[in-house]
């Protein structure tokens, strides 16, 4: 009994040894220079460890503090490898032959220089050759022998970067978790998987970068066997176009590369494939999920670093694009390649299109096949410029749009590359006349020209349907077109507040002339179409210049010229000069505001009609008009002229001058179409008119004379406005007669040397407060009412206190005597006594 409780003290014991051993991690200094030796010799780098702990539980080893590993001086002074944590685990087997032998280095967080020299050597090459000399056994040999086994080494969230020379990159691995091994006597294996980032950008969506692969034993290391997969998956177009070149240049979509490599690094085979799924612009976010792929087969070479015997194939539907050729590196600007396009789909082309331009209509389709050859090369080594050549066509080319209601007939589209242009023949096209498309593309642009006869609706059918803005009407008409139209494939834009773009989009610039005949324009919302019997437009880069203007609105012939700048859309100020022969008021109100139109009864039923908005109320136009004759009333105004503001709806005229009734006119006035009901303002003054010539207007001689005048009035338009216009009006005559009011025993009527009134509007009646006549003999005060309808209810006032009422209309007045003893004679000469 006492031997076995021997035995359990003494395994009490060791326990507590080896579990102090472990709480306090006794140092190991004495080990420090052999361990830091031992990696030397295997590394054939400089090692230096900071410190180093005796570790034995869970498995006997060392944990080293601060290890670097540093590099060849031909590649820089900065180590190749730092490690804060390092766990060094022995293989237990070799404590039995009284040596240490490392089974397993773990590294935490490491750092990795990975350095590309100008002689075209990488600092791990010298490694990877020493490690194929050394006489190492497996990683997870069998059976003890003397030959040490290769550690099992395992690194977790490291960081790999990348250096040209002393240069370090702005690129690099983060995340990075990858294993080492020795596979077997002469093979070695490797895995990596690593988020790439870029130093200089905050990218956070480039994907993740998984390596895997073997390698043999070789005298040098371009005679190294080797086999190796990459997968580079989940990156985003965007952030991968930064990433590569600096600039997010707009596409997104996500890919997914996979590729292969076998051989020795002198000739290494290579076979991959890649694929972009929901490719598109940025700004575009509607429309079918596009995806594009390809596959490619090629020999890479590390003495000449270029690919050889490259095969690239594309396939599109029933139809395939091919590359075939040599390529070197990116940046060696060193390429000879020959691209095929063979039966490819023009529908597949407009798939394409729909999802890098906007404003393609969303039924766009396109029937036709892409047939071509073209060789491309540059040898920036050898000084030969890029230079590229060959042709091709788009056979039976046929596009349309059921929205647009717009379609082009089956045509041959041919073209040739020359250099860095692609030319197209020139085409005769669909535009109802005879009119010839010519232009051609480069690699920052393109320029076609559009000339010839051309029907407007079906041009501007086809311009929408191909996406170029052009504003939608009804015209009809035709156009003799000079256009060029021309646009860059990007242009600088600011960044978004959530994606910084580093190149934006820029729209086609038309320019040229467009010379316009018998064209008539039915705009939505007004009383009547604008029939233009000619117009010349004329496209410069900032602004539009329609001039020789000859055309028909409201009942009147117009004359003159517009202006209005470029690229601000609807928000465009208009500037006009415009003059017409005749206008006449009422028509112009009724042309611009004509009210609702008559519906049939079961329209009620339909709620969802979207109303029809009145296109004033979106306009800005500012200018001035002139007209021989004005017509307000069955009134005639001559030599008519006004400047005239229109902003989001609100009609101003300033300056509003004529020649009226022998007189002089000058006044303002402002209508906001925009409100419901419309609202209408206005003053002015009169001055030197002949109340003859009103009378005479009205078809009644009630009145003749000179006055001067002057008004302040609003209220709703155009229909009855009168009826509820609220406001003042002031009258000033002189020699004035007034034929149907015979006092005092004058028979022909009353006169008066000067008459003054002052009169306030409501609801179509006259309040005249403050009125005077002064007549031969006699001076009255008038007051009381007058309607717009001609009827009166007036009193007249004489000095010497007799008084008079009027009644009865304009045309027919009754004047009755209130006092004293006078008579008044009426009209048909009845004699009426108090």
């Amino acid at each position: 009994m006492r031997i076995f409780s021997s035995k359990r003290r003494v395994v009490f014991l060791a326990l507590a040894v080896l579990l102090l051993l472990f709480l306090l991690r006794p140092g190991a200094s004495r080990l420090k220079s052999r361990i830091i030796l031992s990696i030397s010799a295997s590394v054939g780098r400089p090692v230096d460890i900071g410190s180093v702990h005796l570790q034995l539980l869970p498995r006997p080893g060392f944990d080293l503090n601060d290890l670097v590993v540093y590099d060849d001086p031909a590649f820089g002074a900065e180590p190749m490898l730092r490690a804060s944590e390092v766990t060094a685990v022995l293989r237990l087997s070799s404590l039995l032959r009284g040596r240490l032998e490392i089974a397993r280095l773990d590294l935490t967080e490491p750092s990795l220089n990975l350095v590309h020299s100008y002689e075209g050597r990488w600092n791990l090459e010298a490694l990877l050759e020493r490690a194929s000399h050394l006489p190492l056994a497996p990683t997870g040999k069998a059976k003890s022998e003397p030959r040490p086994g290769f550690p099992y080494i395992e690194a977790t969230s490291g960081r790999i970067n990348f250096k040209s020379g002393p240069e370090k990159k702005p690129y690099a691995l983060t995340n990075a978790d990858f294993s080492l091994w020795q596979d077997s006597e002469n093979t070695w294996g490797v895995r990596l998987k690593a988020q790439p980032v870029r130093s200089d950008f905050n990218l956070n969506d480039i994907g993740i970068v998984q390596v895997s692969g073997t390698w043999q034993r070789a005298p040098t290391f371009r005679d190294t066997p080797m086999q190796f997969s990459l997968e580079w998956s989940r990156g985003q177009l965007g952030q991968l176009s930064k990433f590569l070149t600096g600039n997010d240049k707009g596409w997104r979509g996500t890919v997914d590369v996979n590729a292969a490599f076998s051989g020795t690094p002198a000739t290494l085979r290579t076979s991959g494939s890649a694929s972009i799924e929901d490719f598109r612009r940025y700004d575009i976010t509607s429309g079918k999920s596009l995806r594009l792929a390809a596959t490619c087969d090629a020999e890479y070479s590390s003495l000449t670093h270029d690919f050889h015997e490259i095969l690239c194939s594309g396939p599109v539907a029933q139809g395939l694009i091919t590359l075939t050729g040599d390529v070197g590196l990116p940046g060696s600007h060193r390429f000879a390649v020959l691209v095929k396009a063979e039966n490819v789909p023009a529908n597949g082309l407009i798939l394409v299109a729909e999802r890098a331009k906007k404003n393609l209509p969303n039924d766009l389709t396109a029937e036709g096949e892409l047939n071509g050859s073209f060789t491309m090369q540059e040898d920036a080594a050898r000084e030969l410029q890029f230079h590229a050549q060959g042709r091709g066509a788009i056979e039976r080319l046929r596009l349309g749009s059921a929205a647009n209601k717009a379609e082009a007939g089956a045509a041959t589209l041919p073209f040739t590359l020359a250099d860095d242009q692609i030319t197209f023949a020139p085409i005769t096209t669909a535009l109802g006349r005879a009119t010839t498309l010519r232009g051609s593309v480069n690699r920052s642009g393109y320029i076609f020209n559009l000339s010839g006869d051309a029907d407007i609706a079906r041009t501007l059918r086809l311009a929408r349907m191909v996406g170029i803005p052009a504003i939608a009407t009804t015209a009809e008409g035709a156009a003799q077109l000079d256009l060029q139209i021309a646009g860059m494939w990007a242009a600088q834009a600011e960044p978004g507040p959530t994606d910084a773009i580093g190149s934006g989009f820029a729209a086609p610039l038309i320019t040229g002339v467009a010379k316009l005949r018998n064209v008539q324009v039915a705009a939505r919302g007004m009383g009547g179409p604008l029939d233009i019997m000619t117009a010349e437009l004329q496209f410069s880069p900032d602004k539009v210049r329609v001039t020789k203007i000859s055309a028909k609105a409201a009942g009147a012939n117009w004359t003159g010229s517009m202006e209005m700048p470029r690229g601000c859309g609807v928000l465009c100020p208009v500037h006009f000069s415009l003059a017409a022969n005749q206008i006449s008021l009422n028509q112009i109100v009724q042309w611009a505001n004509p009210g609702p139109r008559k519906e049939p009864w079961y329209s009620v039923l339909d709620a969802g009609r979207p109303s029809v908005s009145n296109p004033l109320a979106s306009l800005h136009a500012s200018g001035r008009i002139t007209a021989d004759r004005l017509l307000v009333r069955g009134l005639a105004a001559t030599h008519v002229s006004s400047s005239l503001t229109l902003n989001s709806g609100t009609l101003k005229m300033s300056a509003l001058e004529a020649d009226f009734l022998g007189g002089r006119y000058r006044g303002e006035w402002q209508a906001d179409f925009g409100s419901r009901p419309v609202v209408c303002k206005g003053s002015g003054r009169f001055s030197g008119v002949s109340l003859a010539g009103l009378a005479d207007a009205m078809n009644d001689p009630w009145i003749s004379g000179m006055a001067n005048a002057s008004y302040e009035v609003s209220g709703r338009c155009p229909a009855g406005f009168w009826q509820s216009a609220e406001g003042t009006i002031r009258i000033d005559g002189s020699d004035t007669f007034f034929p149907h009011v015979p006092i005092s025993g004058h028979a022909e009527g009353l006169r008066a040397t000067n008459f003054s009134a002052q009169a306030t509007l409501h609801t179509g009646t006259l309040d005249i407060q403050h009125a005077s006549l002064d007549g031969p003999d006699a001076n009255y005060a008038v007051r009381g009412k007058a309607t717009l309808a001609r009827d009166l209810d007036l009193s007249l006032t004489r000095n010497g206190g007799v008084s008079y009422t009027i009644s009865g209309t304009l045309t027919e007045p009754r004047v009755t005597p209130t006092s004293g003893s006078e008579q008044a004679k009426v009209k048909d000469g009845s004699e009426v006594v108090q």
